[in-house]
């Protein structure tokens, strides 16, 4: 009996950091730009977090997407308005542009090969700006929810490689196609 407990306790002294770890890097988490949000999540793959404010009276959510990335590559982060996965998603894609700067706009994601270009969502976007700190990519924005709700589909991605100030494929196995979820901003 003495054995068991010593071996879980032993256990659970070894786990214990790693929760701390992981829950603290969400919450703990301080923006270069003193942004400060109200709620986060730890997004369960790609090493992606989603900060957020949700304001009722006007029906809009400020987020910060934020996850790992080299700077030859780019991070993306929607919401589906209407389905579950990728496709039908409206999505806020970062990189770095070819002259150096980071860039960041929203695009539609039409079908299983869409062309990353800039385009209107169907919801408003405004304060859409990004950064790099600490080989990670984070996106800001602040987007106007359609249909008055508050749960929706979303998706998250990141890719390796920017050719022309285009953002090419995504990996299609591992974590790659399992980044999507649902959330509820209240």
């Amino acid at each position: 009996m003495a054995a068991s407990f010593k071996a879980i306790l032993a256990l659970s002294m070894l786990i214990s950091p790693c929760l701390s770890s992981a829950a603290q890097s969400c919450s703990s988490y301080t923006f270069s730009s003193n942004k400060v949000f109200s709620s986060c999540t730890e997004l369960p793959h790609l090493g992606a977090s989603l900060y957020y404010n949700h304001t009722a009276p006007t029906d809009t959510i400020s987020i910060a997407f934020k996850a790992p990335q080299t700077s030859t590559g780019w991070v993306a982060w929607g919401l589906n308005p209407a389905g579950t996965k990728m496709v039908g998603s409206q999505a806020i894609v970062a990189f770095f542009h070819s002259n150096g700067s980071m860039v960041a706009y929203p695009t539609q994601l039409d079908s299983y090969a869409p062309s990353m270009a800039p385009g209107a969502p169907s919801f408003p976007v405004s304060d859409l700006s990004t950064e790099y700190v600490n080989k990670e990519m984070i996106i800001f924005a602040t987007l106007g929810l359609v249909g008055g709700g508050s749960k929706f589909s979303h998706v998250w991605q990141e890719g390796s490689t920017v050719l022309n100030d285009v953002p090419k494929a995504h990996s299609t196995t591992g974590e790659n196609i399992q980044s999507l979820g649902t959330i509820d901003f209240q």
